[in-house]
């Protein structure tokens, strides 16, 4: 039985989220704690946690500081062994906790897990934020068990294992609280997207490791903050994703990486221009920008250990955009 474990949901105005996920998060999460850490939401959310749940627990951040940054403060005040970082449009089930917590009693050096992640809307289908766990290829793109860039795939049983991933998905992340806490937290700089697996590759380069469980099950919404067609989205996945390689991989490898990146990333933003509009091809040139400007500080946060074979795949951008697969 879970032990020591505090779900945490981070919220900014999201009582609408909150009223419609919080209770089932209560009557299937009986022996943890639970907490809302609020980003000073300007809607009525803390009102109505006090008034519905006055069991769950609430703590204030004085500002907006983002997905990554508001975990970082809010889990200041949370002591407990275990967290679970929950988004707030998440539809969790009935025992849903105790496969991920039987993981960690196993194996010591298991630092992360996530579950199966099924879209709440399709409910058939994996969702695009973790599927069935997460994955890198040798160009630093991130991709799942179930999910390839926007292909889904329909959930037919085939990641009903357990099983070490390269990352765990944000959405719903359970974490061991000293492992958090060794990597000093998220990166604030990201403010929000990939700064989860920015910390699973800096824990797999301390010599942790990373589990997908396939016997628990939860459904995410998706797009509950920024939705798939926003530019500012496309903005700091393109910025953090640069800054992450910076910050894990191996000089010799980053440097033949970062230039290709930078030709491959000129053609996204032609096509996420011609595909969703001008702003989007402004965004990947803002990222760029902003990767550059935060280079310098970037460049003092590299890990003292980088493990060359970090990659599950090979080339994966053009096998699927190229070769149809």
């Amino acid at each position: 039985m879970p032990t020591n474990l505090a779900v945490a949901i981070l919220n900014w105005n999201g009582k609408n989220w909150l009223e419609k996920f919080l209770p089932d998060v209560v009557r299937f999460s009986q022996n943890a704690d639970i907490y809302v850490i609020d980003n000073l939401s300007t809607d009525d959310s803390i009102d109505f946690i006090e008034r519905q749940f006055p069991t769950v627990k609430i703590i204030r951040n004085d500002k907006n500081y983002g997905f990554a940054g508001g975990y970082n403060e809010g889990l200041k005040e949370i002591k407990n062994e275990y967290y679970c970082l929950l988004n707030s449009d998440v539809e969790v089930t009935e025992n849903w906790i105790n496969p991920v917590m039987d993981l960690f009693e196993k194996d010591a050096s298991i630092a992360a897990v996530q579950p199966k992640i099924l879209s709440f809307n399709n409910k058939n289908y994996f969702e695009f934020a973790g599927a069935a766990g997460g994955l890198i290829d040798n160009l630093g793109y991130p991709y799942c068990r179930g999910r390839i860039f926007d292909s889904l795939e329909e959930d037919k049983g085939q990641y009903d294992d357990e099983k070490e991933i390269f990352w765990a998905s944000g959405c719903c992340f359970f974490i061991r609280s000293k492992d958090f806490w060794a990597q000093k937290g998220f990166d604030e700089r990201f403010f929000a997207h990939q700064e989860e697996i920015d910390l699973c590759w800096r824990l797999i380069n301390s010599g942790k490791k990373i589990f997908y469980t396939g016997k628990s099950k939860v459904y995410h919404v998706g797009g509950g903050t920024l939705n798939k067609q926003s530019a500012q989205k496309t903005y700091l996945n393109m910025r953090n994703n640069l800054s992450m390689m910076v910050k894990n991989l191996p000089f010799p490898q980053l440097i033949g990486i970062i230039s290709l990146r930078l030709v491959l990333d000129g053609f996204a933003g032609v096509y996420f221009g011609l595909k969703n509009g001008f702003a989007h091809f402004w965004a990947v040139l803002r990222a760029h920008f902003g990767f550059y400007g935060q280079l310098p500080g970037t460049w003092k946060l590299r890990q003292k250990n980088q493990k060359d074979d970090f990659y599950q795949s090979k080339w994966l951008i053009f096998k699927h955009f190229l070769g149809g697969k």
